[in-house]
């Protein structure tokens, strides 16, 4: 029996007050994917949990709520995802390699949560979230140049951030085609998104990264 009851009824209730935002977020994450954040309605988004409005507006005001919580939760775990994925590399790892790991832990995060892409490439979303994709762009372009540096440790400064910002474009454009396919399709075009970043890596970094003697990495794609 606990020790204090008293204690023991608040945290229960909290924990269940948790349980049910997972839910409803859950279910918001379902609606926004299928029919994009502006068509997207609170009654929707409660028969898709499963509860009534009246218990979905007990924790969320409105769409535009749940939909700023989504994000929340969604960039900080991107956050944690590109700390990893853009770590300096050692200078001998492959380019391909390089690349490559950035790419697949990008492209799984996105392909986990699909809603991520919905949301932070809407034509109506809410403006906090307008700020806070504009201000994880900003850093994930800083976190490239970081990257970059370790591959390009004697090129400008300029003309590295000018590569990161080019690299990001590049997967940006990439990602939506990768979202809109499935399986063997889907694969292949994360395939084609390392292909263009190591074809216009390769000249600027040139052996730099290990690549072995003799090999023509311009014309050589990797299987």
């Amino acid at each position: 029996m606990p020790d204090n009851p008293q204690k023991e009824q608040p945290r229960r209730r909290q924990a269940r007050g948790e349980r049910r935002i997972a839910q409803l977020l859950e279910a918001a994450a379902s609606v926004f994917c299928t029919t994009g954040y502006t068509a997207a309605s609170t009654n929707a988004i409660a028969r898709e949990a499963g509860v009534s409005p009246g218990t979905l507006y007990q924790f969320f005001p409105n769409k535009e709520a749940i939909a700023i919580e989504l994000g929340d939760r969604l960039m900080h775990e991107m956050r944690e995802a590109y700390g990893e994925a853009l770590a300096p590399v050692d200078p001998a790892t492959p380019l391909e390699e390089a690349v490559g790991a950035a790419v697949d832990r990008f492209i799984a995060f996105n392909c986990d949560h699909p809603v991520f892409f919905a949301l932070m490439h809407g034509p109506d979303i809410p403006g906090r979230i307008a700020e806070e994709h504009d201000a994880l762009h900003a850093t994930l372009a800083s976190r490239i140049e970081g990257l970059l540096f370790s591959l390009l440790p004697d090129a400008p400064p300029a003309d590295v951030t000018r590569t990161a910002h080019v690299c990001l474009g590049v997967y940006k454009a990439g990602l939506e085609l990768v979202l809109a396919h499935e399986g063997a399709g889907r694969d292949a075009y994360i395939q084609e998104i390392k292909h263009v970043l190591i074809r216009y890596l390769e000249p600027l970094v040139g052996d730099r990264l290990g690549a072995p003697e003799g090999t023509d990495t311009a014309t050589t794609r990797t299987a």
